[in-house]
């Protein structure tokens, strides 16, 4: 019997690298147990227990030098999730740490790369770190009063009628959902108001090549 998942970069019966086996079978700078308030400088979660996965992170931040210099995560997720978010947290630690505004621009396609690859079923779960480092970024920004700085994702209101926002459109091409048609049956978009099928239709090209390449 075939595997249900062949790997695009590494191909063979694995459907994960040995990368990814390291660090989900070891994952670095993960934490147990939440850590106190005063323990950490920034914290960010994204996702919710009702819907599947959840991750948190908490930053510790070099103001002097504008550099992370630790990151603790913990998850409610799967394998991919786990071990994505164990490689960005070395990625942004490593070499001393990482300037903040160098962290911003990590993308899912860099940590997939540093893991030799992800299943293409899974990279969606590769930016539930990358979304949790920016809103504990985010946090950090506030608590510092660095509001130019705060990063504002995915808000933008594509279908006023369905309240279909940018990032509503993300996470469905994460899903799979990689038509216009797909788009349309998992979020509702154009219905009704298809005058913002053209700016859906070029967002769906967008997030495709941002994550699929």
């Amino acid at each position: 019997m075939k595997p249900d998942i062949i790997n695009q970069n590494i191909g063979g019966s694995w459907a994960y690298s040995a990368e990814v086996r390291n660090h989900f079978f070891s994952p670095q700078n993960l934490l147990w147990e939440n850590p106190s308030e005063a323990d950490y400088d920034a914290e960010g979660m994204v996702g919710s227990p009702a819907c599947g996965d959840v991750m948190r992170v908490w930053l510790k931040i070099d103001p002097k030098r504008d550099t992370i210099t630790d990151f603790k995560w913990r998850t409610f997720g799967c394998a991919s999730a786990i071990a994505a978010t164990s490689m960005l947290s070395v990625m942004v630690t490593e070499k001393q740490g990482m300037k903040i505004d160098e962290a911003l621009t990590i993308t899912p396609q860099d940590i997939i790369a540093r893991l030799d690859g992800l299943p293409d079923r899974k990279i969606h779960c590769s930016v539930l770190g990358d979304k949790a480092l920016r809103a504990a970024i985010n946090h950090w920004f506030k608590k510092t009063d660095q509001l130019s700085r705060i990063i504002v994702d995915g808000k933008k209101l594509i279908d006023p009628n369905t309240k279909v926002t940018e990032a509503d459109i993300e996470e469905a091409v994460l899903e799979g959902a990689l038509t216009l048609e797909a788009v349309q049956k998992r979020t509702k978009v154009g219905i009704g108001y298809p005058q913002c099928l053209p700016v859906v239709e070029e967002l769906i090209r967008f997030y495709k090549e941002k994550y699929f390449g």
